[in-house]
């Protein structure tokens, strides 16, 4: 799968789901303690930094831009789908949001303060995770924090449907090892790293869930 192909594919089923996605994922959202409190630290690292505003990548309806926003963080964001993009919009008009890639990033050198990757990268193959890595390292200034939630583990997962709608969406799990191997690839730093079991409404279809926060140098 080349990687046109992947954001042609995420960009559709988001723009087919988007309304109704909206309904869900902010109260999942709501029911991560664990995930929640490691932007609470995200957050405090971040709030304030003259380095630069924070990127919420991969943003979806907004509910997490929102919750950086409530924590006094400079925080816009960005995300693959127009539709989705307009539905954040709605929901949030006073937060700021465009359309673009995480793999081809409209910002200059190290223009962020922070990025926020909240399980936006789960459709990239991982193969081409490096290609993402390198550009959140672009952007981020020295001194900058990631923080990335994404599904722990070691499959690939093909949706034909998905929240109601016929759609092709594929989904990776990646190990939180791979995945602090790959960002040191690209020159950042992981400072510190979650895993959580599943909940019972998550069983056994997801599995565990990982966070880990990194900085540039």
């Amino acid at each position: 799968m080349t990687e046109s192909t992947y954001l042609h594919a995420t960009r559709v089923a988001y723009d087919t789901v988007a309304v109704d996605y909206a309904e869900i994922a902010p109260p999942a959202f709501e029911g991560d303690l664990y995930g929640r409190a490691m932007i609470s630290a995200f957050a405090e690292l971040t709030r304030g930094a003259d380095s630069g505003p924070v990127a919420d990548l991969g943003c979806g309806p907004g509910h997490v831009t929102a919750h950086l926003h409530s924590l006094g963080v400079d925080a816009f964001g960005i995300d693959l789908s127009p539709e989705t993009v307009a539905v954040a919009r709605r929901m949030h008009p006073h937060l700021t949001f465009d359309e673009g890639s995480m793999t081809d990033l409209h910002l200059a050198d190290g223009a962020l303060g922070g990025i926020l990757a909240w399980y936006s990268i789960v459709h990239t193959p991982p193969e081409l995770l490096p290609v993402v890595f390198a550009e959140f390292h672009r952007v981020l200034a020295p001194g900058g924090h990631l923080l990335v939630g994404f599904k722990a583990g070691d499959k690939h997962r093909h949706l034909e449907n998905a929240y109601g709608h016929e759609l092709s969406l594929d989904v990776y799990w990646v190990s939180p090892d791979r995945i602090a191997e790959l960002l040191s690839r690209a020159g950042l730093e992981v400072d510190a790293r979650m895993i959580r079991e599943p909940t019972e409404q998550e069983k056994p279809r997801q599995g565990r869930q990982a966070y880990l926060l990194a900085r540039k140098p």
